[in-house]
């Protein structure tokens, strides 16, 4: 895959939307270089009947529905009981997530190829509110628990409802998404460290 740069961050594109030319004529001379990130694979179940299952690049969010109430959301670890989380939501994310949601809702980031799995929860109320980094070969079951509607969200789509007893089931999927880079091999935290500066200053001019 090779990302064209049409928006503001681009934490995973390689080439700015006005210089794609250049950058698939680099590509063609086989210029480049190839980065695999892991995915994560994620099922929900009704039940004992898979009600849907998908590849997720960035990360899966257990949370609310539309109303404004937390959702209890029983998570288990390799079929250990970890927490209960009272929260809008739990974020359970790649390390390619790591700079997207989960970011925003306070975790560590990751270093790109890392082959981990993470966990933030969203305005946890009363809850455990510290990020959990996670082995690449653990699972991760979610339980919803609730009297309203929950949903799932896989990498920002149209949100999936949940009901009570619903269960989400995640693990590192047996796939990677592989990525063309041509800059250095230092490129994501020069990008990243540009991304914060930049910020930091339109922060303080506001």
């Amino acid at each position: 895959m090779l990302g064209i740069n049409m928006g503001r961050l681009g934490f995973l594109t390689e080439a700015p939307g006005e210089g794609w030319q250049t950058a698939v004529d680099q590509l063609l001379k086989g210029d480049y270089w190839i980065e695999p990130r892991m995915m994560l694979e994620a099922e929900q179940f009704s039940g004992e009947e898979t009600r849907g299952s998908w590849l997720v690049v960035n990360e899966c969010v257990v949370g609310r529905g539309e109303q404004v109430r937390p959702v209890e959301l029983r998570t288990e670890i390799d079929g250990h009981h970890l927490t209960r989380y009272m929260a809008d939501g739990l974020i359970v994310s790649t390390a390619t997530g790591s700079t997207a949601y989960a970011l925003a809702a306070g975790g560590p980031i990751l270093p790109p190829t890392s082959r981990n799995i993470l966990l933030v929860p969203v305005a946890p109320h009363l809850s455990v509110d510290r990020a959990i980094v996670l082995e690449e070969d653990s699972t991760v079951c979610i339980r919803v628990h609730t009297d309203h509607l929950a949903s799932l969200c896989v990498d920002g789509k149209l949100p999936v409802p949940l009901l009570d007893g619903d269960y989400v089931h995640l693990r590192a999927s047996d796939h990677n998404v592989t990525f063309i880079r041509m800059r250095g091999r230092d490129y994501f935290y020069r990008a990243l460290t540009s991304h914060m500066n930049i910020h930091a200053i339109k922060g303080e001019m506001g």
